[in-house]
């Protein structure tokens, strides 16, 4: 899972109540899932260094483990964090010391998982019969990329791709879109779909953390369609532990998971033939959710682009996925058929011409400013042309710096300042929705808590004695993370004071009168 999809999941996760994580646990592919795919390194090692120990261990122990540098305190912080917010681990008191403890369905399921054992079926049941009509993984590869592609194109379908644009894709269900209104990726106007700025962050991001922004959006609607949330979830963790290309019964699935299966096959996530309803084989999108693997082959016209000569074609077969050059005169020549890629390239330039493997297109006020109505944001933008920057861009880069280290910026400077002038001219502004904290406590608190929220990746601005107002007030983008931080440290003061009281034999004899 990649770290953007990793991210999303855990939003999700973390908002879950206590009782549907200890649902959710006893399934041991759902612990192996979240472990593997979840978890930083340092919280995977206090999680194999807990499973087989049989009382909590001790605070005082684990803070010898951790070096006393910032980084290894910081990274101690956001490992202890994660697994609390996915209530892997909790703190509690052993002999009145406080320690840490593994949550025990978390403990037991992970236990099941990784030396095998009992009768679970949550890993799948592969059908034990022939099946008639035999499915290849190709024709899996190829379903799965038309019915993922009909859904980026209904997202884009905005954008007016002229120049013999493809309108021929099959059509999402009107359930599928539904959801993708409901998540904000389109926006209705005129009874017509028009892309928003989250459309667009949807468009940039990588195949499966395209997937997971999407189920997310699934999971929040499933409560309001009568679907249980736990099942669900297992579910999709279930799907990403089976193997391609062979088929598993449907026997074993509760109802909310057999009615899935005609969700997740307009995904594109599985294949389902309509003739025989006992068994679904998990395509590559189901395959990768949990893993690092790329979602679809790489001949797919997601990311294939076409080159002109034999050298840039050795470059492409290397690895490269850029295909637009940019040059100092606002001009772009994308090196593609895709009509896909064409169609995204046309909500922020004004396209002039295409060719069977290049499409010309330009740079303006206009177009730019068009994209800026539509909620796409001129950092979007940049970000867009640099992922996708032509191979030759970048060696042109590099070459310009010589000998040194670090590349130098691959798209031209001058463009990516006009681009953000074009952004200015209609902003001056800009807002961003959080909480800000204030009056936590002597100065060594204050800076704790906000060495907590940095941390966390919660920091947005800290307003400390060093802008000589001697405020000690922080602004934090999330709440529920430092509600806890700050539950935690009013507890072990609590404790401190209740510690002392006893040393001091309970605070002296009272004075009568």
């Amino acid at each position: 899972m990649s770290s953007t999809a990793s991210l999303r999941a855990l939003d999700y996760l973390e908002q879950l109540p206590t009782t549907t994580f200890n649902k959710l646990y006893t399934q041991p592919s759902t612990c192996l899932a979240i472990f593997r795919r979840m978890l930083p390194h340092l919280a995977k090692t206090l999680v194999l260094s807990l499973l087989y120990m049989p009382s909590p261990f001790p605070t005082t122990s684990l803070d010898i483990w951790v070096k006393p540098d910032a980084d290894s305190v910081s990274a101690n912080d956001r490992a202890l964090s994660i697994l609390q917010r996915l209530r892997i681990l909790s703190e509690v008191q052993d002999a009145g010391r406080p320690g840490w403890k593994l949550s025990e369905a978390f403990s037991h399921s992970l236990k099941q998982a990784l030396t095998g054992g009992g009768n679970h079926r949550s890993f799948g049941v592969p059908c034990n019969t022939v099946d008639a009509t035999p499915v290849t993984i190709s024709y899996l590869d190829t379903f799965a990329r038309n019915q993922w592609e009909a859904i980026l194109y209904y997202v884009v379908g905005s954008a007016h791709t002229g120049l013999g644009g493809r309108n021929d894709t099959a059509a999402i269900s009107p359930g599928t879109q539904r959801l993708l209104q409901n998540g904000g990726f389109v926006a209705l106007r005129n009874r017509q779909a028009h892309i928003t700025q989250s459309g667009f962050t949807f468009l940039l991001q990588e195949i499966n953390a395209q997937i997971w922004t999407l189920l997310i959006v699934y999971l929040e609607e499933s409560v309001g369609l009568g679907m249980e949330p736990v099942d669900v979830l297992s579910f999709l963790f279930t799907l990403g532990s089976l193997e391609l290309g062979i088929s598993y019964s449907t026997t074993n699935l509760t109802p909310t998971q057999a009615r899935m299966l005609e969700d997740l096959s307009d995904f594109g996530i599985i294949y389902q033939n309509p003739v025989d309803t006992t068994r679904y084989y998990p395509t590559r999108l189901a395959t990768t959710l949990t893993s690092d693997a790329p979602a679809l082959p790489s001949d797919s016209s997601l990311t294939t682009v076409t080159t002109t000569t034999t050298a840039h074609n050795s470059s492409a077969a290397g690895g490269e996925k850029g295909y637009i050059i940019l040059e100092t005169n606002y001009r772009l020549y994308a090196y593609t058929s895709s009509p896909l890629l064409i169609s995204i390239l046309s909500l922020f330039t004004s396209l002039r011409s295409r060719y069977p493997n290049l499409v010309t297109a330009k740079l303006t006020k206009t177009s730019i400013q068009s994209a800026i109505q539509l909620g796409i944001t001129s950092d979007q933008i940049i970000s867009y042309l640099t992922t996708h920057a032509h191979p030759l861009m970048r060696a042109q880069s590099q070459a310009a710096q010589g000998s040194n280290s670090t590349s130098g910026p691959i798209l031209p400077p001058t463009v990516v300042d006009q681009i953000r002038l074009w952004q200015l001219e209609g902003e001056r502004m800009i807002s961003t929705p959080g909480f800000l904290i204030k009056d936590v406590g002597s100065p060594e608190d204050f800076e704790k808590a906000v060495a907590y929220a940095e941390a966390l990746g919660v920091l947005k601005k800290s307003f400390g004695q060093g802008d000589g107002k001697g405020r000690q007030w922080f602004f934090v983008t999330r709440m529920d993370q430092m509600s806890g931080y700050f539950k935690a440290q009013a507890g072990r003061r609590k404790e401190e004071r209740e510690r002392r009281e006893r040393e001091l034999g309970g605070g002296g004899v009272k004075r009568e009168g």
